[in-house]
C-alpha cells in the first residue's frame, strides 16, 4: 500500500500514561504542530474531554476536513470496536470504556484505535524497514521478496506487532504479539520482559557492578562505550544479558512468523552491544536424546546493520536449475533467511504512519 502521496488527512494521537499528543498526518508527513496535553489519567471525565479538546484544537489548524481518526492506545482492550479495556497507566479507563465509538459520535468520522507494537510494524512495513529489504533485493537482481514481519519494540516493556501479506494481525481477541509474557530463558518462572525491558538493564548493571545509583540506560550504555566512567564489563553485561533473551524471543517468533524482523524504542540505539548475544542465541543449537546437534532455526539469521551481511543476505544463493524432461531453466535460490534490522523510521514516526495506513486501507475496504 503506497500512502506517501495519499492527501487524506487523519488525526493522530500519542497515548502516553502522562501525556496525550495530537496531530494530523497526510501524504505520511505530519502536516501541524502537534498539540500535547496531560492525560488527566486518574479522571475519566476530565480524560475525555481532554481528548475531545485535543482532536478539536488540531480540526481548527487544517485547511481541509479529516477523513478518520486512527492512533494507538494502551491495551488491554477490545481495539476492532474501540473499546479500552482494564489500564494500568490509565486507571480511569477501567471498567470497559467505549472510547472509539464516543469519539464517532462527536466528530462524525470513523475511528481506528489499535495497539502501539501493531502500528509500530505497520509502519515498518508500509515505509520503513521491510520496503528498504525489498528495493536492496530488487536493485541486486533478486527475484527474493519479503511479505512477512515482525515488529519488537524495546522500552519500558516489550512490545510487538505481526505484519502477514500486507494486513496487521491483530487476532480473535485483539491480544496477538503479546509477546512480553514468552517464557524468559533466563528466569524460566518469569516472563521475558523482566530481562528485556529498561528496568532489566538497570538490574543487571547493578548486579554485576554493585553500583546502586539510578543510572538510565543511556547513561549505561556510555559507560560501555567508553564515553562515561563507571564498570564498562558490567554495563556490557547489561545489555549482552538483554541480547540472549532478545534472541531467544526472536527466535520463537521466527519460527512461527518466517519473515523480517526490526526493532525499536528507545533502547534499540544501544543495539552495538545487544545484537552480537542476540544473533549468537538465533544462531544456537538443539540436541536430541541420542545426542545429535541441529540448528535452532531453519532460517539463517543475517544482521542488516551489517554492510558485509546485509550484501550476503540479499545476493543469497540463486542459481538454475534445469527442469526434469526438458531443457527450460529456473532459478531457484535455497538459502532459507530471515533478516533482523533497526527501525528505519524510529518508533514514533512508524506508529503515525502505522495508523494513518491502517485507517486508510479501512476506509478504502469500506
Amino acid at each position: 500500500m503506497n500512502t506517501k502521496n495519499d492527501k487524506r488527512i487523519v488525526l493522530t494521537l500519542d497515548a502516553g500514561g502522562t501525556n496525550f499528543v495530537f496531530s494530523a498526518i497526510q501524504g505520511n508527513k505530519e502536516i501541524v504542530e502537534p498539540v500535547a496535553k496531560p492525560s488527566n489519567a486518574h479522571n475519566l471525565e476530565l480524560c475525555l474531554s481532554t481528548i475531545e479538546s485535543g482532536f478539536n484544537e488540531i480540526i481548527k489548524k487544517l485547511d481541509e476536513k479529516p477523513v478518520a481518526i486512527s492512533f494507538a492506545f494502551p491495551g488491554p482492550a477490545d481495539y476492532p470496536n474501540g473499546i479500552i479495556g482494564d489500564l494500568g497507566n490509565l486507571p480511569a479507563f477501567r471498567g470497559g470504556i467505549a472510547l472509539g465509538p464516543m469519539l464517532e459520535e462527536k466528530f462524525g468520522l470513523p475511528v481506528f484505535i489499535n495497539n502501539d507494537g501493531d502500528l509500530f510494524a505497520y509502519g515498518e512495513a508500509i515505509a520503513g524497514l521491510l520496503p528498504f529489504v525489498n528495493s536492496e533485493l530488487e536493485k541486486a537482481g533478486s527475484p527474493k521478496r519479503f511479505n512477512n514481519l515482525v515488529g519488537v519494540t524495546l522500552g519500558t516493556g516489550f512490545g510487538a506487532g505481526i505484519v502477514r501479506n500486507g494486513e496487521l494481525f491483530i487476532g480473535d481477541n485483539s491480544m496477538a504479539a503479546e509477546v512480553w509474557l514468552l517464557r524468559n530463558k533466563l528466569h524460566p518462572e518469569m516472563n521475558v520482559e523482566e530481562s528485556i525491558s529498561i528496568r532489566a538493564i538497570q538490574r543487571v548493571y547493578r548486579e554485576e557492578s554493585g553500583d546502586k545509583s539510578e543510572l538510565t540506560p543511556k547513561d549505561i550504555f556510555d559507560i560501555a562505550d567508553g564515553k562515561k566512567e563507571g564498570n564498562q564489563d558490567a554495563a556490557k553485561k547489561a545489555f549482552a544479558t538483554m541480547g540472549e533473551a532478545l534472541g531467544d524471543a526472536l527466535s520463537q517468533l521466527v519460527t512461527l512468523i518466517d519473515g523480517i524482523v526490526v526493532v525499536g524504542g528507545g533502547v534499540a540505539g544501544a543495539h552495538p552491544f545487544i545484537f552480537p548475544a542476540m544473533f549468537d542465541e538465533m544462531n544456537g543449537t538443539y540436541k536430541n536424546f541420542n545426542g545429535d546437534t541441529y540448528r535452532r532455526l531453519v532460517q539463517s539469521p543475517f544482521n542488516l546493520e551489517d554492510a558485509q551481511e546485509l550484501k550476503q543476505f540479499v545476493k543469497g544463493e540463486l542459481k538454475e536449475i534445469t527442469v526434469p524432461g526438458s531443457e527450460r531453466k529456473v532459478q531457484y535460490d535455497p538459502l532459507a533467511r530471515t533478516g533482523v534490522g533497526i527501525s528505519r523510521l524510529g518508533a514514533s514516526k512508524a506508529i503515525s504512519i502505522g495508523a494513518y495506513a491502517f485507517a486508510l486501507k479501512a476506509l478504502d475496504k469500506s
